[in-house]
């Protein structure tokens, strides 16, 4: 009877290291989750300045969409890691792009050049990869927030410092963009 409550300190000090290590697990796998997404944002960042000329030879008066490109493109490169500031940014820069694609359209000259339609089939491709890796990286939060938020494991999550984390969104305006239905024209 003297070996019990060595039994149960050990059946405790074996649970928490096992919280302990599918929480390191976890969270390390959100990291990685985001990295992928993070060398997706990389290449579409570094698309953006082809993108930009091969529009600007054609619309040589849209001044205010290039420069928002610009200072989109400038405020992501400025913000780190998967926080909501890194978030705002990539939104910004995504409404950006989709000013740049309509202006785009308005230049039929433009959408028949083989430079621009490889750019745009480029930009299409990264913006697929990236929906695919904020899928993952969304996934990978939820399972994390979830094993953090349940019980017993937010006993042993809370003394360690793991919290819940964000979801990588997009902002409101650019939801509301999406959802609206595209604009046929024959």
């Amino acid at each position: 009877m003297d070996f019990l409550p060595w039994i149960i300190v050990g059946g405790i000090i074996l649970y928490v290291i096992i919280v302990y290590n599918r929480l390191i697990a976890l969270r390390n796998t959100r990291f990685n989750a985001f990295s992928d997404i993070d060398v997706q944002l990389k290449q579409r960042f570094n698309l953006v300045p082809q993108l930009i000329e091969t529009v600007k030879g054609y619309a040589k008066h849209e001044k205010e969409v290039f420069q928002n490109v610009t200072e989109a493109r400038t405020a992501v490169g400025k913000t780190e890691g998967s926080g909501e500031p890194r978030q705002a940014a990539e939104s910004f820069l995504g409404r950006a792009l989709t000013g740049l694609i309509a202006v785009a359209e308005d230049y039929p000259d433009l959408k028949a050049d083989g430079n621009f339609r490889q750019l745009m089939t480029e930009l299409s491709d990264i913006e697929n990869k990236i929906a695919a890796s904020r899928r993952f990286f969304n996934s990978a939060t939820n399972e994390y927030n979830t094993y953090v938020e349940q019980f017993p494991n937010n006993l042993v999550a809370k003394p360690f410092n793991f919290k819940k984390e964000a979801f990588f969104e997009l902002d409101d305006n650019l939801q509301e963009q999406i959802r609206q239905a595209p604009e046929v024209k024959f």
